[in-house]
């Protein structure tokens, strides 16, 4: 049976039907054809595939999708700093730059770091979700360091889950010091919920980047990149043991969509109360960067 896809959106509190990029693909490569999950599985392991997808769309004919784009899935272009004639590719679009006006940040010490669709759990040990419930999701593997996930077991665990709809470029949560980042290499597997819904531990079998962030009132932060089919490439635009203010840019993903993963360590945040609620009945808020995401415990 065909499963939809819901989220709440925080700007109106509705209840809203995703519109799934590549959809048929999806159901096909992870539904339940055990053809289709074969080569599902195949294509996740040739980063070659992903590598040339990126090239197509990075050149100049590619141009041509960008309206159509636009037009299909109500991306907000006016919210970009260049205008469509003025991107020199599909990829170009993609990793498009807003107004400083279009996201304007929370007073809460904490923001959204990503234009994204959000999954929060205060407590791991305590979660009940299909996300990290009983052996599906293992600290220990994803972040490839025992000490690290003992560090944040009994902490909160944060997913932004970002479609190629979204605006992909991420940003520093709070004022911090990030240290540099950690490359975990893995394959590209589909981070989209169809893929995920009985998949979870791909994610952490996936290309990831860890950095440490030091802040003043929410202690270490582990911010998490992970890449996906067709997002191969994880940019990163920050100085290491710089100091940025929250908001500022840490980087940005080629095209495809993706997710991050933060972790914060035990009771070092007090939440937004409705990423509590909706995460509680297990459904994804779609949230903008500078949003309030939460202030000090």
């Amino acid at each position: 049976m065909k499963q939809d896809i819901f989220y709440i959106d925080r700007r109106t509190g509705q209840r809203c039907k995703e519109q799934i990029y590549f959809e048929a693909w999806l159901r096909f490569f992870y539904g339940t054809n055990p053809i289709g999950r074969w080569a599902g599985n195949w294509i996740a392991r040739l980063s070659c595939l992903s590598k040339f997808v990126g090239f197509l769309q990075r050149a100049k004919s590619s141009k041509k999708k960008i309206l159509p784009f636009i037009q299909r899935y109500h991306v907000p272009i006016e919210e970009a700093q260049l205008s469509i004639d003025q991107f020199a590719s599909f990829n170009d679009f993609f990793i498009r730059k807003l107004k400083p006006e279009a996201r304007p940040l929370s007073a809460d010490s904490l923001v959204i770091p990503a234009d994204g669709r959000y999954l929060l759990y205060p407590n791991m040990e305590e979660a009940d979700g299909f996300l990290v419930k009983g052996d599906k999701f293992h600290l220990d593997k994803f972040l490839d360091n025992k000490d690290l996930a003992a560090k944040y077991r009994q902490g909160s665990l944060l997913i932004a889950r970002l479609c190629p709809t979204d605006y992909h470029r991420f940003h520093f949560p709070c004022d911090c010091r990030p240290h540099s980042p950690v490359l975990i290499n893995g394959w590209l597997h589909s981070v989209s919920p169809l893929a995920l819904r009985h998949h979870i531990y791909r994610l952490a079998e996936n290309k990831r980047v860890l950095t440490l962030l030091q802040s003043s009132h929410h202690g270490d932060i582990l911010f998490c990149e992970v890449g996906a089919t067709n997002v191969g490439s994880i940019h990163q635009t920050f100085t290491p043991y710089s100091n940025y203010k929250k908001g500022a840019e840490k980087g940005f993903f080629s095209f495809g969509g993706s997710t991050l993963i933060l972790l914060f360590e035990k009771q070092s945040v007090a939440f937004s109360h409705d990423l509590i609620k909706n995460s509680s009945q297990h459904i994804e808020t779609l949230c903008l960067i500078g949003q309030p995401l939460g202030n000090i415990k």
